[in-house]
């Protein structure tokens, strides 16, 4: 594996972990509504899921769910009604300072278990594995190379997503602002289920 090789792959990385999707469209919402440290759990998940998931892929799901359409059916469902309820959360979360506000962040372990129903996260695996992953006695060493290279990618990226969303909390002060803004976060997120089949 080359620098040339690392270079490309941290670009990669870089690019698909940094444009809009479902995680940062949440990771937004949560910056903005819990601020930067209370979404810290929540974006280390996401940084950590993507690997993981593509551990999973790399040992043989993915061929499960070509050969089984079921199987496919079954996660695109499940994972279209979760997204979904996210969005409902986002969307009905109200102003920050709403006493019957009962809305949380994600925590690390809810972030990372994400990834596996993400449809943009399961692109971004597949594509990694069949663009980066070298034949032969190179193919478990190169996979370790985009394993590693996906969290020190997304995790910055992704934090500028958490940033953004308190920055934009600091110019919401109405409780319409804050339903309007979350009120579109939450029809944006509504709308990655398109991503779950296609």
């Amino acid at each position: 594996m080359t620098f040339e090789w690392y270079a490309t792959l941290f670009g990669f990385a870089l690019l698909t972990c940094g444009t809009p999707g479902p995680n940062n469209l949440m990771l937004t919402a949560s910056g903005a509504n819990f601020g930067v440290r209370r979404t810290l759990p929540h974006l280390v998940g996401v940084a950590l899921g993507q690997p993981v998931l593509q551990l999973v892929l790399a040992l043989g799901l993915y061929p499960l769910f070509e050969r089984w359409p079921l199987l496919r059916l079954g996660l695109q469902i499940f994972g279209s009604l979760y997204l979904l309820w996210l969005a409902w959360r986002i969307a009905i979360a109200g102003a920050p300072s709403d006493p019957a506000r009962r809305a949380r962040p994600l925590t690390l372990l809810e972030g990372l278990a994400f990834q596996f129903i993400n449809p943009k996260a399961w692109m971004m695996g597949i594509s990694a594995i069949s663009l980066f992953s070298l034949p032969g006695t190179s193919y478990w060493p190169s996979l370790r190379g985009i394993m590693l290279t996906f969290p020190l990618a997304g995790f910055p990226i992704c934090f500028v997503w958490v940033l953004f969303g308190y920055q934009l909390s600091r110019w919401i002060n109405t409780d319409r602002g804050w339903h309007r803004f979350n009120g579109s976060l939450g029809l944006l997120t509504a709308l990655c289920v398109v991503m779950l089949w296609y």
